[in-house]
Parts: structure tokens; sequence; C-alpha cells
């Protein structure tokens, strides 16, 4: 249901909401020329039926929720999971009655500029309408905000603009009943983020960001590379040789902007 993510190693990572050893979902791994590999089937403690993909994180482990199990009464969780498989559940949504956090994330996760997550929930809440919130690496969960159905309900997942802030949009209510789009900001800065994700030296990579008009550097992972700057918000660059994979960097004259997640060098 939610797509694949690439890693550091190349391969890429998804899940299904169905299958694997008790029927209610899995975690696999899978190589660019089809050689998949299960790395975790769900048992219902530690979640179930996800219908998101996964996040890869800045410490090169990968993030997602379930829409079902876990601690509370089916309600869902939060999980990291290593490349080779190692599954921790760092949240259990809705330990309290009234579901003050939030239940049942079906959009997964983004990774914020602060290295930490963002999602939303289905149901909870101050309203009981569904949450946005916010997760450390470790699973400290805070909720941002609660919908009230006046600013929306069954709320669609978020991305992060390269200004810091969050957008979103919701599937129902708001004024008329048939969804909104909404920005939260939440303190974040500005970052960059490339397009693709992933490249070989030589390839031609975008870069996208706010204001980068004037940029006097781009670097992958430290190493300078040619580059030029097509209009405010992209610039095009190559993947120098000696790049490994880390931050891509630009440098402007207020300062310096990354992107928030590694760039992969593939060979």
């Amino acid at each position: 249901m939610g797509g694949l993510v690439q890693g550091a190693n190349g391969n890429f990572y998804g899940t299904t909401q169905g299958g694997g050893r008790d029927g209610i979902g899995t975690i696999f791994g899978i190589t660019p020329k089809g050689t998949l590999a299960t790395l975790h089937s769900f048992d219902e403690t530690d979640g179930a039926v996800p219908q998101a993909g996964l996040t890869l994180g800045s410490d090169g482990n990968f993030y997602g929720t379930t829409t079902d199990g876990g601690a509370y009464d089916g309600n869902g969780t939060v999980f990291k999971i290593t490349p080779k498989g190692a599954l921790t559940t760092i949240y259990n949504f809705c330990p309290q009655t009234g579901c003050p956090d939030g239940g049942r994330s079906y959009t997964g996760l983004v990774l914020g500029t602060d290295g930490n997550f963002y999602g939303t929930t289905e149901f909870g809440g101050a309203y009981g309408f569904g949450t946005v919130f916010q997760i450390t690496p470790d699973g400290t969960l805070t909720t941002l905000h609660s919908y009230d159905v006046t600013d929306g309900q069954d709320s669609e997942g978020l991305i992060q603009d390269t200004n810091g802030a969050l957008y979103g949009t919701t599937e129902t209510g708001g004024a008329y009943g048939d969804g909104t789009v909404f920005s939260l900001s939440v303190g974040l800065g500005p970052f960059v983020k490339t397009n693709p994700a992933a490249g070989k030296v030589g390839a031609t990579v975008g870069i996208l960001g706010t204001n980068l008009t004037g940029a006097t550097g781009v670097k992958f992972n430290g190493t300078a590379t040619a580059f030029r700057v097509v209009s405010k918000t992209f610039i095009e660059a190559k993947v120098p040789s000696g790049a490994t994979t880390g931050k891509v960097t630009v440098q402007l004259p207020s300062g310096a902007l990354s992107s928030n997640v590694p760039f992969i060098l593939l060979r």
C-alpha cells in the first residue's frame, strides 16, 4: 500500500498490509534486480496491518507506523527497524482512555530537519478527530495539533516544504465537509532536497530549496562539485568523483543549507 524507500545500500524497503507469518503484514527488502527478503512479520503485539511505507532516518534505520495491533486495544504503533530486520516498537498509541495522543496512523512518517519524525493519526486527540504529532527516534511523542472538524478530519499525511513548514491535507471536515489543505509551523528551519535521492558519480541531480539565488558552492558529503543555479528554488549539480553517501549542502551568502536526508551514492 505504501510504496518503497531506498536504503543506503541501494536496496529498496517496504511494507505489506497482509501476509507474513500471522497474515497481518510484513516488512521486506528487495534488491534492484528483484531478490526479496522478508525482514519482519508482525505478530499483533508489535503492530499489525501497516498501510504506509517506511521512512529512512538520519541514523540509517527505517521508521514506520501500523494501523492496528500494539499494546493498547489495537490502536497501532510507531516502530524502528534496522536494514537487517531488527524491529523495535518505539511507541504504542492510545495508552489512556479517550486516546489523547491519537490512534491508527495510516499515513506514515516524514523526517524533519531536526532529526525527529512527524505524522498524523486518524482518530483521538482532544476532540476525537485525529492529531498531528512529533516523535523522536527514541519514541518520545508530542501532540502538535488536534483536529476539531472545522480544520479537517481524516488526515492524509504530511510533507515538509524546503521553507521548513509542514503541509498536509484532510479527506473530510473543513468549512464544506470535503476536506482541507493546511500548513503547520513548528519552528523548523529551511533546508534543501535532492531529486533524485540517489545516484552514481557523474549523474545530474536537482536540488530544491528556498531563495537559492546567489549560491556560491555545492558539496556532496563535503566534496565540492560544479553546479548551475536554474532559479531561486532549483539548482542542477553533478555528483562529483570522490563523493560518498551523506548530506548535500548549498552555500549561500546567508549561510549553508543542508539536505534533511543523506544523498545515497550508488556504485
